[in-house]
């Protein structure tokens, strides 16, 4: 059960951080968004729930997407279980759910160009192709996608092969595919027009013969919602929130664009700028400073790395925590500021249960608020991922880099 899948983009932050205590009130539930955003022109529903068929997902947040051949609008598809991520940027989708056929993407030698993707602790492999994509309304055509787990790109470059556990399936990837909003435009950008050496991109000469390669920023791997017509500014990711029990399943909304329509006005959030390329901030929790933390819609769970709290040992629950007792928590996260020092930050309470505890009681349940693990994947010692429970009852800003608000210019997250 245990993942997170944010997408390996740039350098941690050095930010620092006056030592605080992690030991903390009760955590209380955050107030519900209210009342959840109706869907609508600029608003999709969200869920979480078991996701896909035999999948039995828990702390993961869904939605629909629908995909055309560019230029058609009769040669199209609407496709349910696509994660919402907000820590990489591009829509991945799992090639064996596809049932329209896309154009894949070439170099301007006719070489197609494939991707390995490379997320905190695994990889997924396949070509590109184009889509236009509509979502609530919104519409990004001619749009890059990956398509993981093609039959005739079965075969993995051995530099790809090394970066961590592949997946390439509905059952290994949780999803149906994921939509990458993250707030970097691009989930290379510059570096990749330039150098290979970050491993993302690829040209094929065939489905067998694949060599890294530089790839113009046009025909890169983007967040969609960067390239709609109006609300291309950011998105707002709404949650009720959820018992200590947990919930059989959760009905949400994002909402694209920030003070761009009635429905999505800033308000009195607190602003906490991120750093450009990686969304890092910083987090304060006990007497260590994680200076490469982040919020990340695509992680199931809190995960950091605390000696004081137990593991679970039995099955599927390793490597999430089981505490004898409900560990309430705080901690501190601080704006990234290019000088280290300085910079917003707001305290926010949590809870760590017992993982096997909260799925034996509710083996149904699909969204617990209290799931936490440890963090073993890069920049372990760095990071405190924020994951899903993060969101659970709030309503969380984000606006993308080089984009504003009427409240200030990206990157930032806000709640």
């Amino acid at each position: 059960m245990m993942f997170f899948r944010l997408l390996m983009i740039g350098l941690a932050a050095t930010t620092a951080l006056a030592a605080c205590s992690s030991k903390g009130p009760p955590a209380a539930t955050p107030g519900n968004p209210n009342p959840i955003p109706t869907p609508t022109t600029n608003v999709a529903a969200t869920l979480v729930n078991a996701g896909p068929a035999g999948v039995n997902a828990v702390n993961t947040l869904y939605t629909s997407v629908t995909l055309c051949v560019p230029g058609s609008t009769t040669s199209c598809q609407t496709i349910d279980d696509i994660e919402i991520d907000t820590q990489s940027s591009g829509l991945r989708i799992l090639a064996p759910v596809l049932t329209i056929t896309l154009p894949l993407k070439l170099d301007g030698n006719g070489n197609t160009f494939a991707e390995c993707a490379q997320f905190a602790a695994s990889f997924s492999w396949g070509p590109l192709a184009t889509a236009d994509l509509t979502i609530a309304g919104e519409s990004a055509p001619s749009l890059t996608v990956q398509l993981i787990g093609a039959a005739n790109f079965a075969t993995v470059p051995p530099a790809c092969a090394t970066v961590g556990n592949e997946e390439d399936t509905v059952l290994s990837f949780s999803a149906n595919g994921i939509l990458g909003v993250g707030t970097p435009a691009q989930d290379c950008g510059a570096s990749c027009v330039v150098s290979t050496d970050a491993g993302f991109y690829y040209a094929c000469t065939s489905a067998t013969n694949c060599v890294g390669t530089l790839i113009p920023i046009a025909d890169q791997m983007q967040n969609p919602a960067t390239l709609f017509a109006t609300d291309n500014n950011g998105l707002i990711i709404a949650l009720p929130s959820v018992s200590a029990a947990g919930a059989a399943s959760l009905t949400g909304a994002i909402v694209f664009g920030i003070d761009t329509a009635s429905n999505n006005a800033s308000g009195r959030a607190t602003v906490l700028a991120v750093e450009a390329g990686t969304s890092y901030l910083s987090a304060q929790f006990g007497a260590q400073t994680y200076a490469a933390s982040f919020l990340d819609t695509g992680s199931n769970g809190l995960f950091f790395n605390d000696s004081s709290l137990t593991q679970c040992t039995s099955g599927d629950d390793q490597g999430f925590y089981c505490p004898a007792n409900t560990e309430n928590l705080s901690a501190t996260l601080m704006a990234f500021t290019v000088s280290g020092t300085g910079g917003t930050q707001t305290t926010v309470n949590f809870s760590i249960a017992n993982a096997d505890t909260l799925l034996a009681n509710y083996p149904t349940g699909t969204a617990f608020v209290n799931l936490g693990g440890i963090f073993d994947g890069t920049g372990s010692a760095d990071t405190f991922d924020f994951g899903l429970p993060f969101f659970y009852g709030r309503s969380v800003y984000e606006v993308f880099e080089g984009k504003s608000s009427s409240v200030g210019t990206g990157p930032y997250f806000a709640f």
